[in-house]
């Protein structure tokens, strides 16, 4: 499930929200590239698609205004939103910052389970990196970064790195898509385990940093190639 977009996730009976459900699925769609910047986001499609009134349309629309991915200007429809590349660099600037000390804070306080999590959370990535499954290795890497932060435990990176989630969960996709982007992540990935599992802090912070950064050389490619 889509998390961190700041709308109701359950009804009173436990069933997901209808805006939850709405949010959800425009968020996947513009995440794994079946809508594109600029596609109109019809709140009369939406709430057939949806079998509801058009309130909660309304309300999920805003919530994906607030993160960034829907533009939203007055007597305007809501629209899927572009991609600014000063604001994907600045992002990437402090995630590589913020990563290196989730790192470093793993290798400090990790147990022997916590590395051995770690390395089950890689192989997934290794399974679709094998297939060239982009959306599955999408995911996986989600979860990777998840398990990342429970065991480094520090709970104000974790809020940071969260409140950017939904923004660069969509960059993060875009940089998947390139071709060889997977295995290259992937070996990554894999050393990155490696460093931590040998309890070498500075290789393990340096190696964080790096995966982040090339992740955004590889989204500028991407948006340059979409965008030439």
């Amino acid at each position: 499930m889509v998390k961190n977009v700041d709308t109701p996730e359950e009804t009173e009976d436990g069933e997901q929200s209808p805006v939850a459900e709405i949010v959800e699925w425009v968020t996947r769609g513009i995440i794994e590239g079946r809508l594109k910047a600029g596609d109109d986001l019809n709140s009369v499609e939406l709430a057939k698609r949806f079998n509801v009134s058009r309130t909660p349309v309304r309300e999920a629309l805003f919530a994906l205004s607030r993160e960034g991915l829907v533009d939203w200007s007055p007597r305007r429809r809501p629209r899927v939103s572009a991609i600014n590349l000063k604001d994907v660099r600045e992002i990437y600037q402090l995630r590589a910052v913020l990563y290196a000390q989730v790192s470093l804070a793993i290798i400090e306080c990790a147990s022997d389970e916590d590395i051995e999590a770690l390395w089950r959370a890689h192989q997934p990535l290794a399974d679709a990196a094998a297939v060239g499954d982009v959306d599955g290795y999408f995911w996986a890497n989600v979860a990777f970064r998840d398990e990342e932060l429970r065991v480094a435990g520090n709970r104000i990176i974790k809020e940071v790195l969260d409140s950017l989630r939904t923004r660069t969960n969509r960059l993060r996709h875009l940089s998947a898509t390139l071709p060889g982007r997977l295995q290259r992540s992937c070996i990554d990935h894999q050393r990155l385990c490696q460093a931590y599992a040998e309890r070498d802090g500075t290789l393990a912070a340096a190696l964080n940093r790096s995966i982040v950064l090339n992740a955004l050389a590889a989204i500028e490619l991407a948006w340059d190639a979409e965008n030439t």
